[in-house]
């Protein structure tokens, strides 16, 4: 990719990410009345303004005096690359902070996925992540800082098919609950009446079960779930996502359990399926054990090979069967159409560590 620098004002504040109380208090701390807040949410979250300049019902002073501290803070992407799908892979520049809280200009990958009339993007909440899953490409660049809701929302905001989305999925680099609260803020909003004002059932986060933050999302927030699960048996898990040393699946569906999602919400297991490593009978017999009377489903994966790591994906009789088998025993099970590749933008395969000159 040719990487393209975006320069933003450092010493000003993004208004994309503030609440619509947010917003009303800086109207009042720059002496305009509260209900201007209210303005500025609609030209951000309903007409998705690009400049300050762009909200004309403020007046010219309120405007100057708006620009002097606070910016948009939309980002457009450094870079894009095209599949022969329809897939589009989109690289966008994010101001994230480390351990260390020093801010510096990162990139994260997120991709638009047309199918039909629905219209899908996949949105990163961190650059790299520390889960590090022995499939993921994307924990093999490590964990470098958590995105801010402003950095989440831009992903969509900046992006040609703002206009078209139907729905989103955190399904991008880093783990969602592993950044919560600026997960939670961004999809407060895009899913607030003075926000985006989209339905939660457009939006799914996954997650592959982090002790604490599972249970808070749950609580505090009514958007689809998606579980990565890859294996039902506990130490297989623990040899392909190390957070199952953590918190086990089990101890994640028994906390699922506690929670509706025969109605509005629902509940969505992710698994990869691994040529001659959990593509057995004997995994589909677990899986059926372990989810049963769980309202969910189950969707397929196809693996993407990855350098350096010694797992292949299980051919298209054994996926068939696989389906099959749960579907047959109560568990609704669909195998998901890869979208992509070619460009590396299919599950597993997100990296931005050789845009910004790392190894991994």
């Amino acid at each position: 990719m040719k990487v393209a620098k975006c320069i933003m004002d450092s010493t000003k504040q993004r208004l994309l990410g503030m609440t619509l109380a947010e917003l009303k208090d800086v109207a009042k701390s720059l002496g305009m009345p509260a209900f201007t807040g209210g303005q500025i949410a609609q030209w951000l979250y309903v007409k998705h303004v690009k400049s300050i300049d762009e909200m004309t019902n403020l007046s010219k002073q309120n405007r100057e005096r708006l620009k002097e501290a606070y910016e948009v803070g939309c980002m457009p992407p450094a870079d894009s690359q095209h599949s022969v799908d329809g897939t589009v892979k989109y690289l966008l520049p994010v101001r994230c902070a480390d351990d260390s809280h020093r801010e510096e200009e990162r990139f994260v990958e997120t991709v638009f996925i047309p199918d039909g009339e629905r219209a899908t993007l996949c949105v990163s909440c961190q650059v790299g992540c520390k889960m590090n899953c022995l499939f993921c490409q994307t924990g093999k660049q490590g964990w470098h800082g958590n995105l801010t809701a402003a950095d989440i929302l831009n992903q969509i905001y900046a992006i040609p098919e703002c206009e078209q989305l139907t729905n989103i999925v955190f399904m991008g680099q880093g783990e969602p609950m592993d950044n919560l609260d600026a997960v939670l803020r961004a999809t407060e909003v895009l899913t607030a009446d003075w926000g985006w004002a989209w339905s939660p059932k457009r939006i799914t986060v996954s997650s592959v079960g982090v002790r604490g933050k599972l249970k808070r999302f749950l609580d505090e927030s009514p958007c689809h779930v998606a579980i990565s699960l890859h294996s039902p048996l506990h130490e297989q898990r623990a040899q392909l996502m190390p957070s199952e040393k953590a918190m086990s699946i089990n101890e994640v569906v028994e906390l699922l359990r506690g929670y509706d999602f025969a109605h509005q919400r629902r509940l969505s297991f992710e698994y990869i399926v691994f040529g001659g490593l959990n593509d057995s009978m004997a995994h589909a017999k677990a899986i059926v054990d372990l989810l049963r009377g769980l309202d969910c489903r189950i969707n397929l994966i196809r693996f993407h090979q990855i350098p350096g790591v010694p797992l292949h994906g299980a051919d298209e009789q054994t996926m068939l069967r696989f389906r099959d088998y749960l579907t047959a025993h109560g568990v609704f099970t669909t195998i998901r159409a890869s979208r992509g590749q070619d460009i590396y933008a299919a599950c597993g395969l997100l990296s931005t560590a050789r845009q910004q000159g790392e190894s991994c």
